[in-house]
This record gives C-alpha cells, structure tokens and sequence, in this order.
C-alpha cells in the first residue's frame, strides 16, 4: 500500500483587515485599553484639556476630545495605515531608533486597530486647516470630508468609538460587567492624570461626571495637589516627598507614612518617563524600604516617578506598554529603596494624621453630627451669669504643696537603666516650641503617657515608643560592630533546582554581610557553613528556600532582613518599658525627647502608631465650643 502524502501547506498572507483584527486583540483587549492609546495619543499631540466620556463601561461608546496640535485632511487617513506614526523620525542613514523613544505611543496601530473592531468617526482641524472628519467601519474608511469642529480649542481631535468588538463578537463574551469595565477605565484615566498635573481631565459614565481634575501647576506642589486629589486627602497630607539621582537616574515623588497603610497594594504605583508601568519589582521595592514599618499583610501608599534616558530603558516589551524593561534593574531598584528610606527617616517621628482622625471620631458620640450637635445652643456667656458658690462643704481641699504638685505622675521609684537620659524637664514646665511632643503632664494607667503640646496634646503608648527606640539603637549597634556568625559544626546541604541554586549563590556576598555564610555544593544544591548568631538554632534549609523565592519574585533577600527584624525586634519588646510600669516626670519627658531625636519613632515595628496627637481646635469642636 502506498504512503499517503500529506500535502505541503501553502504560506498566504493574511488580510490587512485580519492582520487588524489580530492586532486589535493584542492592544485592545478591552474598553480601557483603547482609551487608554486614544489618551496618550491625546497626550503626544500637546493637549492640555482631555475630555473622555464613555457608555456601558465604553462597549457602547467612547468619545475623547481634546485640545491638542491636530490633523489634516491628509493626515487623517495616513494615521489609519497601519504603522503609520509621527512619533518616531529616521535618523540620517534612514534607521529608525526603537531606543530612543520619548513620546507615549510609537508604533501606529492603535487608530487602525480600534477602527477594526468598531464604528469609528475622528474629527479634527490642525492650525491653518479646515476641520475634516472620516468614518471607519470594518475597515471600509469614507471621507475625508469638511466637518464642523466643536473641540475643546482652535485645534484639537474628537474621537468616537461605538460599539466596541461588534465585529468580533467572541472577544464580546469574554467582557467582564458595565461597572467592571468602567471601573478598569476609571483607573486607567486616574494613571494617566497622575502622571500629567499639568493636564485637564474629565470622565463621564453614561452621562454622570465621575472624574474631573483641573490642571495643576507644574513643580512638586502641582504634582502634590493632583495626587491628593487621586489618592486622597490623607495620602497629601501624611506624604513624605522623594527625590534622588544616581549614574542618570532620576526618583522623584511621595510615599505615605508608615501609619498610613492599606490591607492591598492598590495605592502603589509606579511611572518611567511618564509612562504609567506596571512592574512586579515595585512590591519587592516598597516591602524592602517599609520592611521595618509594617506587618506583612499591610500596604504602605506611593507614587514613584523615575526619569532616564530612553536607552536605558525598553517600553517595546509589551503590546500594551505597560510594562517595561531596565537595562539595570539593580541600580534602578537600589535608588528606589534608599531614596525611600531616606525620605522615611527625615520624616523623624512623624505618625500620620489620621491617627487622630480616627481617635476623634470614636469619640464623638455615635450617630452625631460634628457640627450641629450643639448648633442649636447660645453660646456661653460668663459675663451673664450671675456667680453663686457653693457651699464650703463641696469645695474639695487642695492636695498638700498645691494643685501642680499634684500634677506630676506619682512614681515611688526611678529605673534610670529602662529610659536614656536626656534633659530635666518637670511636668510643670512651660510648653515651647523646641518640643513637637509636648511636656509630660500625667500617666494614666501605667500605660500611656500624657504631655501638654502649644496647641494640643499628644498621648503615648509608653510600651510601643520605647520599644521603638531599643529596636533602632540595636539596628544602629550592628551596623557598627556587623552580625555575628556561628559556623555550623556540620554543613547543611540543601538541594534546590539550578536555577535558583544559581540565585542564591550569586548572592554569597550580600548574604555574608548579613551573617549567613553559603556555597555552591555541586549542580543545584547550596552549602550553608554559617548562619547568624542572633538566630539561634534555626531552619537553614527553610531559609535558603525562602530566599531562592524572594530572588526569583523581588530579585533582593527579603525574607532573611525580616527574619532579622522579627528577632531584634522580640528583643526589643522584651528590654523595653512593660505596660503597667509608672514612670516618673523625668522618664516621661525622656522619652519624649527621644523620640524626637530617633527616626521613625512614630509607629512601632508593625506600622501601629507609637501616640496621637490632638489639636486643641479638634478637643474644642468636641464640646462644641467651635
């Protein structure tokens, strides 16, 4: 019997209206994704007002108008050729440099890939030219015809997008809910605004205004407003701004107090050239700066906004543009998280305001308005109230030596060893400026601290500040005199894959510093001779495997750092001031005088506040007396 013979398979190229479709799918996997090229194609053209409505989550319609250079007649059918673009130039030997990119978008499918997989109509006028406008449907174009330009300026583009996937209605199965859809462009809208202050942007959802944010100043001020107005009021007011540069590297931007946290990374975003990004390397940055702040499962807020020179630096990764590749991912990573930390340290003993927020409004009674409670009462008058005494019987005696002898916290004994000495200030002594935490006035409960500010009060978790400040003194200890090692009196071999033997191997060097002494053990194993002796008895094979982990996610040994952490900072709990010990008036302004002087000093080491500050305006409105 013969062999049948397969026939040859004959190689045909595909369609432009395929070749489309096809690219529609990759760049356009969603409403939010088309708004987001129109957008940053609304961007490159100068705009400084972007007006962006959309309805059913923007299945049904997309319109962005905005105030940008424009186009021509002509120019409205070149930009719906595929690959047609005015963002990239031929240098003079006819090459066109993919490394050397400087605008939002490069590679002229996104006009025609929408246009393939809906109903779109672009209206446009550029300076000195007559509006014209054409309509794309399945790729059949008509037009360019005059129109009647009614954008936001003298020049400027409307884009209108209807019925989004119509032509291909299994991507149409594949969408999520109107609310989800809008949701996803909403957040593509706020990444957009954020990275550009100096721009207007409104979004409307069937009708109702959702999104409008007024352009901004340039500077870090501008930067500052537009974020709060994103983020939030909290995240303005409780930022810390970052700002460093390292071999051509630029970091600027804020990042939240360590008391400021969220239970999800959601409010953690990250902006290369102005490009909004999203990179896995940005969680292992934010955990490494705040790893002495917070617990595991809570989420400092931040906005980092790196600048480099486009070589340096690969946004062709992705279809979509949204992620990108460094050439050196380390120095970019290092400069994040010492500007980071750099920044947490200046901001001293700082703990966020909503602390006081939230302690404010527990104490208000519940159900009540802050403001009319007593809205309805006459003001207190002393002056029309007629004085009447008591009778002497009522009158409480004054405790022997006067009322501010009582004053001072009563303590039997002083422990000089428990609370570092510092300047002798008597609970009775005059506020002034030179003490942002105040004069210890009072000790309730052999827990908290109570010290008089100029325009508040701050009150103290005695047990969590002291804490604190053990746990930085130890941190400062090693780094002076370096961790300690104790060798193994047997090696502990432990097998891995090659692969991330060969991770954590490379890192030998940053691991040694740290106290634990590793080698290579043959193909896809590790030796590990020494281990730190802070530690103890511990589970060397654990650790090693954890560590691989943290390589290959953050590319940096987080989990070894933290094992440190949860070690120092058990002993620091253990050597400092228990709950339930009375202090006298020197030990309380001690320690209000060292947490002056030591950074971080505002929370303790899992990013709960170490106090509360009050302001007396906050108390007033309490009792309605404002």
């Amino acid at each position: 019997m013969a062999d049948s013979v397969r026939p040859r398979p004959q190689i045909r190229k595909l369609p432009p209206d395929v070749v489309n479709r096809i690219a529609a799918g990759e760049v356009v996997e969603r409403p939010a994704a088309a708004v987001k090229e129109l957008a940053e194609n609304a961007l490159d053209a100068g705009a400084t007002r972007i007006a962006i409505a959309i309805e059913a989550g923007g299945l049904k319609r997309i319109t962005i108008e905005d105030d940008g250079c424009g186009m021509s007649a002509d120019d409205l059918l070149l930009a719906l050729d595929r690959h047609a673009t005015s963002k990239l130039t031929p240098g003079n030997d006819g090459r066109v440099d993919l490394l050397n990119i400087h605008t939002m978008g490069f590679r002229g499918e996104a006009l025609p890939s929408i246009a393939s997989v809906s109903r779109m109509t672009i209206t446009s006028r550029a300076a000195g030219e007559e509006a014209a406008e054409v309509f794309i449907e399945a790729g059949h174009i008509e037009g360019p015809r005059p129109a009647a330009f009614t954008g936001r300026g003298e020049t400027g583009t409307r884009i209108e997008v209807r019925d989004l996937f119509h032509a291909t209605p299994a991507r149409l199965k594949f969408m999520k809910g109107e609310r989800s859809e809008s949701m996803a462009v909403t957040d593509v809208v706020k990444r957009l605004a954020m990275a550009n202050p100096h721009v207007s942007f409104s979004l409307e959802n069937n009708g109702r205004n959702v999104l409008r944010y007024a352009a901004e100043a340039e500077g870090e001020a501008g930067r500052l407003a537009r974020l709060g107005a994103i983020m939030g009021r909290d995240f303005r007011d409780n930022a810390v701004p970052i700002e460093a540069e390292r071999e051509g590297v630029t970091l600027t931007g804020f990042a939240g107090l360590p008391t400021l946290n969220r239970g999800n990374a959601q409010m953690q975003f990250l902006f290369v050239n102005g490009r909004p990004v999203k990179d896995r390397m940005l969680n292992g940055v934010i955990r490494a700066a705040y790893q002495d702040f917070l617990a595991r499962d809570r989420h400092p807020l931040a906005a980092l906004f790196v600048e480099l020179d486009p070589e340096y630096v690969d946004v062709n990764v992705h279809p979509a543009k949204t992620e990108v590749r460094f050439r050196d991912a380390g120095n970019v990573r290092g400069l994040m998280i010492g500007a980071l930390r750099h920044s947490l340290a200046d901001a001293g003993h700082r703990a966020s305001t909503t602390v006081a927020g939230y302690a404010l409004g527990k104490a208000r009674p519940e159900g009540a308005p802050t403001g009319a409670l007593f809205a309805s009462r006459p003001a207190y008058n002393p002056a029309s109230i007629s004085p009447v005494r008591a009778p002497s019987s009522f009158e409480p005696a004054p405790p022997p030596g006067g009322w501010a002898e009582s004053a001072a916290p009563y303590a039997p004994e002083t422990h000089e060893r428990d609370v570092a000495p510092s300047a002798r200030v008597e609970p009775e002594a005059p506020v002034t400026e030179d003490f942002p935490l105040g004069v210890a006035r009072a000790q309730l409960h052999e827990t908290y601290v109570i010290a008089q500010t100029r325009d508040g009060i701050v009150i103290v978790d005695q047990h969590a500040a002291h804490e604190r400040l053990v746990y930085e003194d130890m941190k400062r200890q090693m780094a002076a005199g370096g961790v300690k090692r104790q060798a193994l009196l047997i090696p502990d071999v432990v097998e891995l894959t090659e692969d991330e033997a060969a991770r954590v191997v490379e890192r030998a060097d940053e691991l040694a510093e740290l106290g634990l002494e590793i080698e290579a053990f043959g193909a896809g194993a590790v030796c590990v001779r020494a281990t730190p002796a802070l530690f103890g008895e511990m589970d060397a094979a654990g650790l090693i495997r954890d560590l691989a982990d943290d390589f290959a996610e953050y590319d940096a040994g987080l989990v070894l750092k933290e094992r440190f952490e949860e070690v120092m900072g058990n002993m620091a709990c253990r050597g400092s001031v228990r709950s339930g010990r009375r202090l006298n008036g020197e030990e309380m302004n001690a320690l209000l005088r060292q947490m002056e002087a030591t950074p971080h000093s505002g929370q303790c080491n899992h990013g709960r506040p170490t106090y509360v500050e009050l302001k007396l305006a906050d108390i007033e409105k309490l009792f309605g007396r404002r």
